[in-house]
C-alpha cells in the first residue's frame, strides 16, 4: 500500500505576517462556528409553583396572532397582576435572546397559563427599527422566560407542563393533567404547593367532584371553587 503523502508547510516571511493574520481572521469569520446561535446560560429557577410568585403577572388566555418573536394573547382570566379580557403582547426567543421559548411553541389558537415579566426598560441594542418585529420587546409589553416552568399548556379545564416537582429543563414532562382551578387557587394563595402536588397525582374527574362538593381541604385553608362562587 502506498504511504500517505507528507505535507510540508512553509512559513511566510516576516513581512507577510499581517497578510497571514488577515487571511486567518477572514476564514474564521466565514466558518460555520461564527453562525451558531447563542445558547441560553441561565440557571433553572424551578417549576411553575416556584417561579410564578416572583413574576409581574399570571394569565390564562389564547394566542391570537404571532409576528416575529412576539405573540398576542387574549386574556380570558387574569390570575394575578392585571385585568382580564384584554390583549397582551409577549416577547419570546430570538438568536439574541435565547433564554426565552421559541415562538413556534405557541401557535395561534393554542391556550396557556403564563407567568410573565413586564418590560419596563429596553436594553441598548434591544430594538432595531429595521426589524421591529424581532427584538427584545417594547416597554409595557411582557416577556416569557424559559429558565423555569413559566408556562403551562391548557386544554379545556386542565393544564400540563412543568407544574410542580418536575425535572429541570423539561417543559413537557409526563404528568397527570391538573385542573385549572387548582393552579388558579395556588396563584391566588389559597392553597400551597403540597396541595398542587397531591392534585397532580389524582384523577381530574375525581378532583372535580371534590371541588363541586367543596370537600377539598388542605391544612387550614379551604379550597374554594371560583366557578361555584360565580353561580
Amino acid at each position: 500500500m502506498a504511504s500517505s503523502p507528507t505535507l510540508h508547510w512553509t512559513l511566510p516571511a516576516p513581512c507577510n505576517s499581517s497578510v497571514l493574520r488577515t487571511a486567518f481572521l477572514t476564514l474564521l469569520l466565514l466558518s460555520p462556528v461564527s453562525g451558531l446561535k447563542a445558547e441560553c446560560e441561565c440557571l433553572w429557577e424551578g417549576s411553575f409553583v416556584e417561579v410564578h410568585p416572583v413574576t409581574d403577572r399570571v394569565i390564562s388566555g389564547t394566542v391570537i396572532s404571532a409576528k416575529g418573536n412576539s405573540i398576542d394573547v387574549g386574556v380570558e382570566r387574569d390570575l394575578r397582576g392585571g385585568d382580564a379580557f384584554d390583549i397582551v403582547r409577549i416577547w419570546l426567543g430570538t438568536e439574541d435572546y435565547p433564554c426565552r421559548p421559541d415562538p413556534k411553541e405557541f401557535p395561534p389558537e393554542s391556550t396557556w397559563i403564563m407567568a410573565l415579566d413586564r418590560i419596563n426598560e429596553v436594553p441598548e441594542g434591544g430594538f432595531n427599527i429595521d426589524t421591529p418585529n424581532i427584538s427584545y420587546g417594547r416597554v409595557g409589553d411582557y416577556m416569557l422566560s424559559s429558565c423555569g416552568g413559566y408556562w403551562l399548556k391548557r386544554t379545556g379545564p386542565v393544564v400540563t407542563g412543568n407544574l410542580v416537582n418536575a425535572p429541570r429543563w423539561d417543559h413537557e414532562p409526563q404528568m397527570t393533567p391538573v385542573l385549572v382551578e387548582v393552579v388558579a387557587n395556588h396563584v391566588m394563595g389559597r392553597i400551597g404547593s403540597d396541595a398542587v402536588l397531591e392534585a397532580s397525582r389524582e384523577d381530574p374527574a375525581l378532583l372535580r367532584l371534590k371541588l363541586d362538593t367543596k370537600a377539598f381541604v388542605r391544612g387550614d385553608m379551604e379550597f374554594l371553587d371560583d366557578e361555584d362562587n360565580d353561580d
